[in-house]
């Protein structure tokens, strides 16, 4: 019995061909559920806006199977953050975390950013072989919305959002 090989697929801005071919979406909303427990219960509205707005995206599928996923927003010069990297447990330990991170790294709208950030509850040791330091001059903040995520307006179209805050 022979195992298929793992394919890293990178993912254009805004990553519409997993928002948009059936059952991908379905597939990354499963992945997220299983195997993170910052990102389980999202909906798949909500994933298909979160990659909408993220300047690159790396998936890593093993046949028709989602076994691997990360992604990364940037403003191409001087941050960039890294988000939601899970691999399937059944392929940790193998190389895919880091094929998935370097990738990311190497998209040309994380390439070359002055600083990449990145939060991790439990996995600082993977990426500080990747180069990652615990950043202890920084103190990270966070503020919570009231609104819940299927509350908030839709429109992923940045003209029309300025659109709308100019009006106001």
């Amino acid at each position: 019995m022979s195992v298929e090989p793992i394919q890293l697929i990178r993912h254009r801005r805004g990553a519409w061909r997993l928002r948009h071919t059936p059952g991908q979406l379905q597939q990354l909303q499963q992945l997220l559920d299983a195997h993170s427990f910052w990102a389980s219960g999202r909906s798949r509205r909500d994933l298909s806006l979160m990659l909408a707005g993220s300047q690159a995206a790396i998936s890593a599928w093993q046949g028709s199977r989602l076994v691997g996923f990360g992604r990364a927003t940037s403003d191409g010069v001087f941050r960039a953050v890294l988000w939601d990297v899970v691999v399937a447990g059944e392929h940790q330990g193998r190389g895919l975390g880091r094929k998935i991170v370097e990738a990311l790294l190497g998209e040309p709208a994380l390439r070359g950013v002055e600083r990449t950030y990145l939060m991790t509850t439990n996995s600082a040791g993977f990426y500080e072989q990747l180069g990652f330091t615990a950043a202890d001059c920084q103190k990270l903040m966070l503020r919570f919305s009231d609104e819940k995520p299927n509350q908030r307006d839709s429109t992923t179209d940045v003209e029309d959002q300025t659109k709308k805050i100019d009006s106001q």
